[in-house]
């Protein structure tokens, strides 16, 4: 569950601007920009496959026959011509090549890993820094004011409803201003909503915002329910008719029988993968994909270890 801090009641004042203020996420690059290992070739990466293949093959056919000639007529093998010096650099700078065209897709994605990184880490160029907020944002610069000043400049859209809290500072009379601005803005009147009674600071910055009110809800009590050898009574907060008494008879039928006892076979959590691809045509894909039981299962059980 998620632990979220409370203010105090007291304070009615916003949280500062810039202890809220969250960086924006870089906008990714297009596929166009990304960098590819194979983007160095000259000729498409298949022809340069095929060439340094075949450059690869005839060297060595070339130098097993004339290192064999060579045994045959007793001429020293370090002794090589300009024919056999270019083979031997053939040789290996086909070589070369060859074993890392299997490590091209690993250095793409090593590439690709690496501007991901950038992107989230890294504001855009392009994007320029929001403008400091101003500091007199946080006080109650509208305290002073009467009521209908407050409501008139709402309703004219000079003061966004939204500020009130931290314009004012007093939260129950912000929801107060908002309710009676929203009356004149839209002609109707939220009499049977409730507004005294409630703690609007406690709510200020946590669950709710803009409140005009509050909603009343019955609280039933079902049980007792015999759960482990003890009794629990089940309060429940509900607008449907017969839901506590249906549940208060089911507590009553579980304690006529002895009771009810809970067992924890497992304490863990479920995970999910989560993957992140360039164009949704690609996450596409991988959905068809999995949706073969086979793929599916491949991976699952990869991914369960």
């Amino acid at each position: 569950m998620e632990t979220r801090r409370r203010f105090p009641p007291p304070s009615c004042t916003s949280p500062s601007p810039a202890s809220t203020l969250r960086s924006l996420p870089a906008a990714p690059r297009s596929s166009g920009d990304r960098i590819q290992a194979s983007d160095a070739l000259p000729i498409p990466i298949r022809h340069t496959n095929l060439l340094f293949s075949l450059l690869f093959v005839c060297s060595i056919v070339f130098l097993m026959r004339r290192w064999r000639d060579k045994v045959r007529e007793s001429i020293p093998l370090h002794a090589v011509d300009l024919s056999e010096l270019v083979s031997i650099i053939s040789v290996v700078a086909s070589l070369i090549y060859l074993i890392s065209f299997f490590g091209i897709a690993i250095v793409q994605s090593i590439v690709s890993s690496h501007e991901d990184e950038v992107d989230d880490f890294l504001p855009d160029s392009k994007m320029t820094p929001s403008p400091a907020p101003s500091s007199d944002l946080a006080s109650p610069v509208l305290a002073g004011l009467e009521d209908e000043d407050i409501i008139a400049a709402v309703v004219a859209g000079k003061t966004p409803s939204y500020a009130l809290e931290s314009a004012i500072g007093d939260c129950h009379r912000a929801a107060e201003i908002r309710r009676e601005a929203i009356r004149r803005i839209s002609g109707r009147g939220l009499d049977g909503l409730p507004l005294e009674g409630f703690d609007y600071g406690s709510i200020l910055g946590q669950c709710c915002e803009m409140p005009v009110g509050y909603v009343q809800l019955p609280v039933g009590i079902a049980g007792p329910l015999i759960l482990d050898g003890r009794e629990h009574y089940l309060p429940m907060a509900t607008t449907e008719g017969c839901l506590v008494a249906s549940t208060n008879r089911g507590c009553k039928a579980i304690a006529e029988s002895g009771g009810a006892a809970s067992v924890v076979l497992r304490d863990a959590m479920t995970r999910a993968p989560v993957v992140r691809f360039l164009t949704a045509a690609r996450a596409a894909e991988l959905k068809f994909f999995l949706e073969e039981p086979t793929n599916f299962d491949n991976l699952s059980v990869i991914f369960n270890r």
